[in-house]
Order: structure tokens, then sequence, then C-alpha cells
């Protein structure tokens, strides 16, 4: 069984405000989500930049049906807080909550690449100083970073396949992938995916910082700057995004909008390194290549990459020699951006995020610039979108991710015509 699966709903909370009309209109517009951080003393850690959400205020969620009370909100953890929100904007988004259908056809795959973070630290601190006897009853349920897909379903009542994707920073696009596999092999018919971070405690910036892996640019403009040859690091961002994903004839049926097509999907691993990717982009250009096998496509007819696009000096460099692997000469013909140029990297919600941006971009025909670029690199040296946003037509288009651990996934989105 071979089945088509598009996207129907969305909700995003991001570094540029919650909501997918406030992130894309952000997006649209190239603003810095990116912010100075003032959640504790910069310091000792010596990063001073983070992609945070600002506008996230928890107690307009109180109430609303699918969401939380003030109650419920003291037992779950941030990420979990996005995640559920972020769900609630997409199945509004959808048009429908799916209850006239098998609740066992419907499934969740939200992932976390961290998880309870913030929690573990507190809790933790709260052991030193307090003792055993005082960690929370709730601590364990709270952090474990299934909670926000196992949450989600109690909210929905989605009782299909349900569980936690972590693949570090490939985690929100294996969790689309997977759940677009989960439908296209007709094991689901809708299935809500995604990912989720909430990290800004400073012991989480220590552990980034020392090594070496952000920047420690005072310079809100230079700060994140994929493909720049002055990159030095990535700015840390949180939140989350959810996409509903359905199967196309159930769709179609009941007059859903669509966003887009989910059309292929790639996933392999480098074998290489915890943290550096590797060298050569072999893997993961495999990875794209099989995504576009999967859609039935060849480079020349993709219009536009999303790149994982980090800012830092080895994943940029590597990642454009994958483009490389996968495209070959074509690669100096297609359009690639990073969305974290002006949201930072948002972990394990950082393909998700990116796949709403691509499901907006086909829909609208507009490729967003990358943010911030201004010095050029004989190393990466393809079309980054640097000069300015583009007005064109996409009908097709990659999204890229990878992970610490060598994981790679790569998404294929359709522009759906019939």
């Amino acid at each position: 069984m071979s089945r088509r699966v598009v996207i129907t709903g969305m909700g995003a909370v991001t570094p540029l405000g919650t909501g997918v009309e406030k992130f894309w209109a952000g997006i649209k517009e190239n603003k810095l989500g990116i912010s100075y951080i003032d959640m504790f003393d910069t310091s000792d850690t010596g990063v001073k930049i983070a992609g945070i959400v600002r506008d996230f205020d928890e107690s307009a969620y109180y109430g609303v049906k699918g969401c939380f009370d003030k109650k419920e909100s003291k037992r779950m953890d941030m990420f979990t807080k996005y995640a559920v929100v972020a769900t609630h904007e997409a199945i509004q988004d959808a048009g429908t909550d799916f209850s006239d259908i098998d609740p066992y056809r419907a499934g969740v795959i939200v992932g976390s690449g961290i998880g309870g973070i913030d929690l573990t630290i507190n809790e933790h601190n709260k052991y030193i100083t307090k003792g055993v006897n005082r960690i929370s009853v709730f601590y364990v349920p709270m952090m474990i970073s299934n909670m926000a897909s196992g949450t989600i379903s109690m909210k929905t009542g989605f009782r299909g396949a349900n569980f936690d994707i972590t693949t570090a920073c490939a985690t929100g696009t294996n969790a689309i992938g997977e759940a677009f596999r989960k439908i296209k092999d007709g094991y689901l018919d809708v299935c809500l995916a995604g990912g989720t971070e909430s990290t800004h405690e400073e012991f989480t910036f220590g552990g980034f910082a020392n090594m070496k892996a952000l920047t420690k640019s005072d310079n809100l403009e230079r700060a994140s700057i994929p493909f720049d040859k002055e990159r030095n690091g990535f700015v840390l961002g949180e939140g989350s995004a959810v996409l509903v994903l359905e199967e196309y004839e159930h769709a179609k049926a009941r007059g859903a909008k669509i966003y887009a097509e989910v059309a292929g999907y790639g996933a392999t691993c480098d074998g290489y390194h915890m943290t550096s990717p590797m060298p050569t982009g072999e893997a993961a250009g495999m990875g794209m290549s099989l995504a576009m096998q999967e859609a039935g496509i060849k480079p020349a007819d993709v219009d536009y990459i999303n790149a994982h696009g980090t800012s830092t000096g080895l994943n940029d460099k590597y990642e454009t020699r994958a483009i490389k692997c996968a495209f070959g000469d074509e690669a100096y013909n297609v359009k690639i951006n990073s969305t974290k140029s002006m949201i930072g990297h948002l972990l394990g919600a950082a393909g998700a995020v990116e796949a709403v941006v691509v499901a907006k971009s086909i829909q609208e025909g507009f490729i967003h610039r990358t943010v911030g670029y201004k010095v050029p690199d004989e190393e990466c040296d393809l079309n980054y979108c640097t000069d300015g946003n583009i007005q064109q037509e996409v009908n097709y288009a990659l999204s890229n991710s990878l992970g610490f651990g060598g994981h790679n996934a790569t998404l294929c989105f359709k522009k759906v015509s019939d």
C-alpha cells in the first residue's frame, strides 16, 4: 500500500512569535527573533544571545479546550506546554478535531532532543540543598522527553502510534518523516508530528559553550550567520512546531486546506563522529538523494532547499559538500537558505519549525533570504539567497536536518496541484 500524505494544519511557538501567522510574518519581513539573554548572568559562559520565546503567555491557555488549566500547567515542563499549544493551533488550523475517525488510526509523533533539562537542573538543586525526599513526585513524568507526545494524545484522544523521537538536531524532521511513513504505508490516516524544546538554563548554555558550539558574538545582526566566512557558532533557540499530516483522499473528501504534500523522506547516519558531520558530506547527501528518489524526482526538479545551516564552521562547509554530493552540477542552480539566521537553532524543534517555513514557502511562492550574511566563504559557494527574498513558484523543496551523533534527515515537499 502506498498513499499520498499532505499537510492540512500547522502550529508553532517560536522566537519570532507564537502562532504560525506571527512567525511567518516575521520570516517574510526578515526579522531577527534572537535577543540578548536576560535569564541569567552571562559573564561565566560568555554567551550573550539566544532565540528566546518572548510572547508565550501560558495563562492565556488556561481552560482552553485541548490545552491545560493552571493546576495542569504546574505538572508540565515548558517543552510539553509549547508542544500542546502548537498542537492546539494545528488542530484549529486543520478545521476538525478528527473525532469522527477511528482513534486508533490517528497518531502522535512529537520528539524532543533534550526533554525537561530545565526541570532536571531545578530538581537536582533541590536534592542537593534539601535532600532526596524533596524531589518532586512529578519529576520523572514531567522530565521524560516522550511526555510531550503522550500529553498530546491525552488532549486529542488520538490512540494510534505514539512515540518520541530523539535524534538531537534531526529530531523534528525524523518525527515528520516517520509520521509520513505511517500514513503512506497504511498504518494511520492522520498523525500529529513535530518537535519541541525548552533549554534556557545557564547549565545548558554552559554545556554547549564549553564544547565551542555556541557563538559568543554580542552583535545580534552578526550572531547567527549561516554560510558566512565569519560564522563562529550557533545561537541556541527554543520553541515548538506541530504539523497535521493526513492521507490525501481523506483530506480531499472533507475539503481540507492543503499546504503541501510530503513526497519523500531520507534518513541516514554518518557513522563518523560524536559532533562533527562527515567531512565528505556523503551520508547527508545520500539522505537527500533518498528523499528525492522516493518523491520520484531528480535534482533539477528541486527549486529550494531549507538547509540545516547552523552557522558553525564545520556544519555549513560539510552541508555544502553534502548538497554537491546529492545534486552534482545542479547544486549551483538550486536556491538554499537557513531559517536559523533569524531564530537560531531550536535543536529538536528545528526541523519541525523549518518544515512550517517550507510548507508556507510552497503555498505562497516565497523563499526568504539568509539574513545577516556579508562575507563569502570560498568553501560555501552555492546560492544561499543572500541578496534578498525571492518570489517564485516552489514546486519541490527539501528540508535538511543534521544531528549530533551523525543523524541525517531530509524531507521532500511538493506543491499539490490536483
